[in-house]
């Protein structure tokens, strides 16, 4: 039953993270519930090992059937799986308790800039190309890299947003640069957590499974409804992700 559990988790996480990021506000507490005895880095690197599958998935997916924007994907990504390092470097000298307290407010605006904006992420109009739009995204690549793994909650969500806003990206092409991207961060935090030993393998790879399934759902979903879909499905998320994170920075 426990397994079913985090089987299910993983499916609904890996269908929200292909659309939009997010899918560790479901399968994270759901690690947590069934292995309440496991210590909390083991537990966080095993929805690592579960969500590296299913993003690799989605991404795969999406580029055989949506135009990859490389130029800003490929710099985004190399920076991000660099100071994903560094950030979780840093949490181990510096507490993140100040942040925690700062996203809430920070989701809020982002929550609140989207809705007001009816047709933000609805036309796919790139802002720049060549070499700008390189050093923009080595940019955006380092600061959420280093978030990420610094402190994490909402990375993938962070990147669509920043992909829409500063890029001009519709939300379906920012949801699949966002994939690239992310795919970088989870890989160098697992290399950390696979180093330091907080892995369990068995685990991790039944949960991938079902991560990976949830995500080919997802990915077909977003292209199948588009833009308008992925900017609903990135409202929802966000609005779980103000009342996770606002209850674990002042109610816990």
């Amino acid at each position: 039953m426990e397994y079913l559990i985090l089987c299910v988790a993983a499916f609904i996480a890996g269908l929200i993270d292909a659309v939009v990021g997010g899918g560790g506000l479901i399968q994270i507490p759901a690690l947590f519930s069934v292995l309440p005895t496991t210590a909390p880095a083991s537990l966080l690197g095993t929805s690592k090992l579960a969500g590296i599958w299913g993003t690799s998935a989605a991404a795969v997916n999406f580029a055989r059937r949506v135009k990859v924007e490389w130029n800003a994907a490929t710099p985004a990504a190399v920076t991000a799986f660099a100071f994903s390092f560094l950030g979780a470097f840093t949490v181990t000298k510096i507490p993140p308790d100040f942040l925690r307290k700062v996203l809430p407010f920070v989701l809020l605006a982002v929550f609140l800039y989207t809705l007001k904006k009816k047709d933000f992420g609805s036309i796919h109009a790139p802002l720049f190309g060549g070499m700008r739009e390189k050093l923009i995204a080595i940019g955006v690549g380092g600061g959420i890299g280093f978030y990420d793994g610094f402190f994490g909650p909402g990375t993938g969500s962070f990147l669509v947003f920043l992909f829409v806003r500063f890029f001009g990206f519709n939300f379906l092409s920012a949801s699949v640069v966002a994939k690239v991207v992310n795919v970088a961060c989870n890989l160098a935090a697992l290399l950390w957590f696979w180093y330091s030993g907080h892995l369990l393998w068995q685990v991790g790879l039944m949960m991938a499974v079902c991560n990976v399934a949830g995500s080919l759902v997802g990915t077909r979903l977003a292209i199948k409804n588009g833009s308008a879909f992925v900017r609903k499905i990135f409202l929802f998320v966000v609005s779980l992700l103000i009342l996770k994170t606002g209850y674990d920075a002042f109610l816990k």
